[in-house]
């Protein structure tokens, strides 16, 4: 074999084992790569609807002895967080004490009326309401009555009250995403 002819073999052998050391000494490894898309949360709501907003539950005028008005509100928990429901009244009253009294029932069952308050009219103050779960209504129906025994001397009196039906968070908690379970926030 002539000189040439090897040289001619040679480099492309020469050429290809300085390539492949200078691959192996670049440092090309094996690898991998994994990723998660973005993890969110987002915040609940805490709404509700009153079926008589800014209205009024009930309205009787030229009430003699004996006469009972009522009217029926139903509040919805709209929001998508289970609340802590109450109801605050604030009245005003020009008759005698005890002659106007008031009933706070919960008829959401029709057939077993729960009564969240009884008295003196405007007297309810603040009542709890209990545990809602998002979606939840339930409905209310105020009486007032002017006992019998009223006397000559409550003629032309007026007596008003007004309702404020809150809603607040349950109490915060930890989920684990993994197994869906729920328990109270430490």
């Amino acid at each position: 074999m002539s000189v040439l002819t090897s040289k001619k073999v040679l480099v492309p052998l020469a050429t290809a084992a300085i390539a492949g050391a200078l691959a192996v000494g670049s440092g090309a490894d094996f690898s991998s790569t994994s990723g998660n898309t973005a993890s969110t949360v987002t915040a609940g709501t805490l709404t509700q609807s009153n079926s008589k907003a800014n209205a009024s539950i009930l309205n009787l005028s030229n009430m003699k002895p004996g006469d009972s008005v009522y009217g029926q509100v139903t509040i919805t928990n709209t929001g998508s967080l289970g609340s802590i429901f109450s109801v605050t009244e604030s009245a005003t009253s020009g008759f005698t004490a005890g002659t106007l009294t008031e009933k706070i029932e919960d008829v959401t069952n029709s057939t077993s009326p729960v009564t969240v308050y009884s008295g003196n009219f405007g007297g309810a103050g603040t009542k709890a309401l209990g545990s809602w779960a998002a979606g939840e209504a339930r409905t209310y129906r105020v009486t007032v009555t002017l006992l019998s025994s009223a006397t000559n001397t409550e003629q032309g009196k007026t007596a008003s009250t007004a309702f404020a039906w809150n809603g607040t968070q349950t109490s915060p908690t930890v989920t684990n995403f993994d197994t869906s379970a729920v328990t109270p926030a430490p």
